[in-house]
């Protein structure tokens, strides 16, 4: 791996010096096994998702994770201390379509303003 390189749930020397992916190399993620990223089942009450979402919550560039899941479309794995479906709901209500109710609730214990 070259000096500007890291791993991620992106993948193994993912160059973190491109401009839109820069955040790579702050990324708590970096180091962690990424299948802890990808579970099986994305549900909050399975442990594996708990350790990816606790990893995530104390990442210092968890918005411009989950900003570039979102626009991506990704739709696998935990990103941003989303699941896919919760990516779905909120590109959804980006799109302006109408806001699911999980959404909303996701968002009022979730999303820093």
């Amino acid at each position: 791996m070259s000096e500007n390189s890291c791993f991620s749930p992106l993948g193994a020397g993912v160059e973190a010096s491109w401009p839109a992916r820069a955040w790579l190399r702050d990324a708590a993620c970096v180091g962690e096994d990424p299948e802890l990223f990808f579970p099986l089942a994305e549900r909050e009450s399975d442990p594996q998702v708990a350790r990816a979402l606790a990893v995530c919550r104390r990442c210092r560039v968890l918005l411009a994770c989950r900003s570039w899941a979102i626009e991506q479309g990704e739709d696998a794995g935990i990103w941003g201390a989303t699941t896919a479906a919760q990516r779905r709901a909120i590109s959804k209500e980006v799109r302006g379509g109408p806001a699911p109710r999980a959404s909303s609730a996701w968002r009022s214990t979730h999303v820093r303003d």
